[in-house]
């Protein structure tokens, strides 16, 4: 699949609200077709070169200003969420643990309940921003990649470079959290054997909004990792999660695993 079609279809499918952040490829590649018609009549270093160039930059760091922006904010939110979860786990146990001032069953199973649908809906937003940085990165360097090819220009390397050290592509702490969240899930809610035994995609569990979403995007991670036409030293870095298969089942089992009393 091409990558605009690619791009376009993960717009479609993410969550509310994302959709405007993602590259403008269509307009990108529209800016690179008229700039490369002018090309045969531009002599690289020329005025009229440099100032074609400077539009398409511009441009472009809009369009990183975008990424920052939007990833930075969603970043500080699943901080300050990812330590909401834990107090929230934290009083379940001091309320109704072993130790608790308070034996009713019915309502910590509620909060739980409550707490289970949270840890899957953020489990699922911290995998889809993972994948906007991915995805997003890619689009950068193949439309960068189509600028040189058609105009004879030698932008992709040295841009590349800077698009390296912006904070939409770094996602250290977004994997970290994604890692403690699944810490959370084997910990808090013991999966049943059933699902332990193998997930089977299909059933009840994949018509799950984020879950359906979730999936979607691991499988754009993956695929945009493989040979494509941007291989080499302007590739995404190994994907620092775990195992696609392991994503899937630690929502699984949240969707699946019974309540269980601290």
């Amino acid at each position: 699949m091409k990558f605009g079609k690619r791009l376009k279809q993960q717009i479609q499918e993410t969550l509310p609200g994302w959709g405007d952040k993602f590259l403008s490829y269509k307009e990108l590649k529209k800016l690179v077709k008229l700039i490369s018609s002018y090309a045969p009549q531009m002599m690289s270093g020329s005025l009229e070169y440099g100032k074609a160039e400077a539009e398409f930059v511009y441009l472009l760091n809009n369009e990183i200003d975008k990424f920052n922006a939007f990833f930075m904010e969603q970043e500080e939110d699943f901080i300050i969420r990812h330590k909401e979860l834990q107090q929230r786990i934290g009083r379940v146990i001091d309320t109704w643990g072993p130790n608790g001032s308070q034996s009713s069953e019915t309502d910590c199973k509620e909060e739980l309940a409550k707490i289970r649908k949270d840890i899957v809906d953020f489990h699922g937003e911290m995998v889809l921003l993972i994948n906007y940085s991915n995805i997003n990165y890619t689009g950068l360097a193949k439309i960068l990649k189509k600028y040189d090819k058609r105009t004879g220009g030698l932008l992709r390397s040295p841009y590349i470079q800077k698009v390296l050290q912006q904070p939409f592509f770094t996602t250290d702490l977004i994997s970290k959290l994604v890692k403690e969240c699944e810490s959370t899930i084997d910990s808090v809610f013991p999966p049943p054997c059933d699902v332990e035994r193998g997930l089977v995609l299909g059933s009840g569990v994949a018509g799950e909004g984020i879950f359906r979403i979730t999936v979607a995007a691991l499988l754009t991670m993956q695929e945009i990792r493989k040979g494509s036409s941007t291989y080499g030293r302007f590739s995404l870095p190994p994907l620092n999660l775990p195992d696609q298969s392991d994503v899937i089942q630690s929502q699984s089992l949240l969707l699946n695993s019974p309540i269980a009393i601290p």
